[in-house]
């Protein structure tokens, strides 16, 4: 990579640690020394062990499970590298946590993505870099630039080698109403027609599917989303498009794997045949299934690193 005069610096707190080295890779640079602990009582530590005077500072943290002390991490973090006098510090955040608190769902709800929006800014970022958010509309939160990238072409990549020419034996499945447009534009990108699960969430991480929008009979089905958390939304759409639209094989796509609570349990139990991840959150070897596929995000974040550094647009990205 050719950069300009100031140092570039990529650092990474603890969530991320094996795609801030793939990032680092991508752009011919070694990750920053650095060291994040805790004390005995819980606190965390952060030590620098490299100035960053002057430095254009890339800090890669996924705010995923423990959610509460990936944040904290990052907070820190940030705020070490602001009294360090660094140029520029960039919050590189391939998932954001809280990002599904977005607003007032009922009466005295906190809008918590907000709150964590303030909190990154507060503690002194310049800029964040972040891909698929939960709701877009989060990046109006910030009082800084938010460069949003997506993870559909990546997937989309690889689904293209899967259909190969037959695209008309495949049909791209929104799990939900809310997803419809993030389907829609999957589906373009692979040249297949597009059906929509309705359903209803009579309460948090519960769903029930009542239709089916569209045929799926004798069709090859790909249910795309921006995340996995407790698997029940795929799941139960993947089980109505078998049973009730008489799909023949279903696989799934997906940015986060969040994969809370049952959700390895449930994936494995599915009626789905693979499933796609992109590792913007690691998965623990002891919850990585057989019919897992993970895609790599780094090469589209090193790019998008090399051109926030050289101030050239991110949004021209292509995959």
């Amino acid at each position: 990579m050719n950069f300009h005069g100031k140092d570039i610096k990529i650092f990474t707190c603890n969530s991320n640690r094996a795609v801030a080295k793939e990032i680092a890779d991508c752009l011919g640079i070694p990750v920053g020394k650095s060291e994040v602990t805790c004390f005995s009582d819980g606190e965390i530590a952060v030590s620098l062990h490299e100035s960053v005077r002057g430095s254009e500072c890339f800090i890669v943290q996924s705010t995923c499970t423990p959610v509460n002390d990936n944040i904290m991490e990052l907070l820190i973090m940030i705020d070490a590298m602001k009294r360090a006098s660094a140029a520029r510090i960039t919050a590189v955040i391939p998932y954001f946590g809280y990002a599904r608190q977005d607003r007032k769902a009922k009466a005295r709800d906190p809008i918590s993505a907000k709150l964590v929006a303030d909190l990154i800014t507060t503690a002194g970022a310049d800029r964040v870099l972040t891909m698929d958010l939960h709701a877009a509309q989060i990046q109006g939160f910030f009082n800084i630039p938010v460069d949003h990238i997506v993870g559909a072409p990546i997937l989309a990549n690889h689904f293209k080698q899967m259909i190969g020419d037959n695209p008309d034996d495949y049909v791209v499945v929104s799990p939900d109403l809310g997803s419809v447009t993030r389907a829609r534009n999957f589906a373009t990108r692979l040249g297949c027609p597009i059906a929509i699960i309705d359903k209803r969430r009579p309460k948090a991480n519960v769903c029930e599917v009542m239709s089916i929008i569209g045929d799926v009979k004798d069709k090859k089905v790909i249910l795309v989303d921006d995340m996995i958390d407790t698997a029940g939304t795929l799941c139960n759409a993947a089980q109505a498009v078998v049973e009730r639209g008489g799909a023949t094989e279903v696989y799934a796509g997906a940015t986060h794997a969040v994969l809370s609570g049952p959700a390895v349990e449930r994936l494995q139990n599915s009626v789905i045949k693979e499933v796609i991840l992109l590792d913007t959150i690691a998965v623990p070897e002891d919850r990585y299934l057989d019919k897992f596929t993970t895609l790599h995000v780094a090469p589209v974040f090193a790019e998008a690193i090399e051109r926030i550094y050289n101030d050239k647009s991110v949004s021209s990205i292509t995959v």
